[in-house]
């Protein structure tokens, strides 16, 4: 293939791959909607139980092979910032969902936070390609993480202020987790090819190795479930935000790579942080509120509910959802057929699921 076509092709399947997350992510918020609230592990069976969630999960899968696939014919340059188009195609999907118009507020904070995504991806990228973390390297960064994803999952909050800032603490523990989930994939990869630094490593270590990378990948797509309760566009771009740069820490710390432009390199993320810093801030005022996550004025009655989820990462398994219940109306639920979703037009208010 030559390189225009395939210049062409990595595009395609970069958009591909944004309309997946974003169709993932509106789904998602729908059923962080529309689920009743529960406590411990019943919430984790009800989500399982629930189609919308399996529809949720087949997209970012999608999304994710269309990444790679991308990766595969065009360079890391243009594939990592078409990518982050993720944010641009939510925002309208999910105000279609929560039959509203996307807010100018809105659409300021998602082109500051773009416009600090595009920033960070473009000087952290590795000046030179960097080595697989170690085995005790691995283990090390599992254990930091774990701690981190904890402390980054509080308890319980009140009001629509505490909601929201649990929501991207949740955002910023699901984009951690995918990162290093990354990362570790590398690790694995470099295992099963034999190429890690040291001694040859054993079965038991490779698969210590898978099971970290499913737990981190696992936890992070329950944790961004659970972020969504706090709203829709904020954690979606907190989310878009901190699994970058947790591979640029674990880059930057660990295998030797730099930021480009050298020691402007660091200047010119800490100034793209802040820019995306204040997207997100926008984001969060935004006329919509929760974004898709809302189902529209009036619709949601009784207790407002919020979660907390961080299923076999730092909290413990099926530590899930806290929270009340969410009263809807025949018609809350106008729109996750976007996604190809299913979902019922009333459900009962407030009924506890089995545990």
């Amino acid at each position: 293939m030559n390189p225009a076509a395939g210049t062409a092709l990595a595009v395609l399947l970069s958009l591909v791959s944004a309309a997946g997350y974003a169709l993932a992510a509106v789904a998602q918020s729908r059923l962080a909607a529309a689920s009743p609230a529960a406590d411990g592990r019943g919430a984790l069976r009800a989500l399982l139980a629930r189609g919308q969630w399996w529809w949720a999960v087949g997209l970012n899968a999608a999304g994710a092979l269309a990444h790679v696939a991308a990766l595969h014919y065009g360079p890391l340059t243009l594939v990592q910032p078409l990518g982050a188009l993720t944010l641009v195609a939510a925002l309208p999907l999910g105000a279609y969902c929560a039959r509203r118009r996307v807010t100018r507020t809105e659409w300021r904070g998602a082109l500051w936070t773009l416009a600090g995504l595009v920033g960070l991806v473009a000087v952290t990228g590795p000046a030179a390609p960097g080595e697989a973390l170690s085995l005790r390297e691995s283990l090390v960064v599992a254990a930091a993480t774990a701690l981190l994803i904890a402390a980054l999952v509080p308890g319980r909050h009140h009001g629509n202020g505490g909601r929201a800032g649990r929501g991207l603490g949740h955002a910023t523990a699901s984009g951690i987790a995918s990162g290093v989930a990354s990362a570790l994939t590398q690790t694995l990869t470099a295992a099963l090819a034999l190429d890690l630094p040291g001694a040859e490593p054993t079965w038991w270590q490779t698969a210590l190795l898978a099971v970290l990378i499913s737990g981190f990948a696992t936890g992070g797509l329950l944790l961004s479930q659970a972020a969504y309760r706090g709203g829709f566009a904020a954690p979606l771009a907190v989310v878009n935000l901190s699994n970058p740069a947790a591979a640029a820490v674990i880059g930057v710390a660990l295998l030797g790579e730099t930021f480009r432009a050298g020691a402007w390199g660091w200047f010119a993320a800490a100034g793209a942080s802040l820019i995306a810093a204040r997207g997100v801030v926008l984001l969060t005022k935004g006329g919509g509120g929760g974004g898709a996550g809302e189902a529209g004025a009036g619709t949601r009655a009784g207790t407002e509910a919020g979660v907390g989820t961080g299923a076999g990462v730092g909290t413990g398994a099926g530590a899930l959802v806290e929270g009340g219940a969410v009263a809807r109306g025949a018609g809350s639920l106008p729109a996750a057929r976007v996604a190809g979703l299913a979902v019922p037009e009333a459900e009962p208010a407030g009924v506890p699921l089995a545990g």
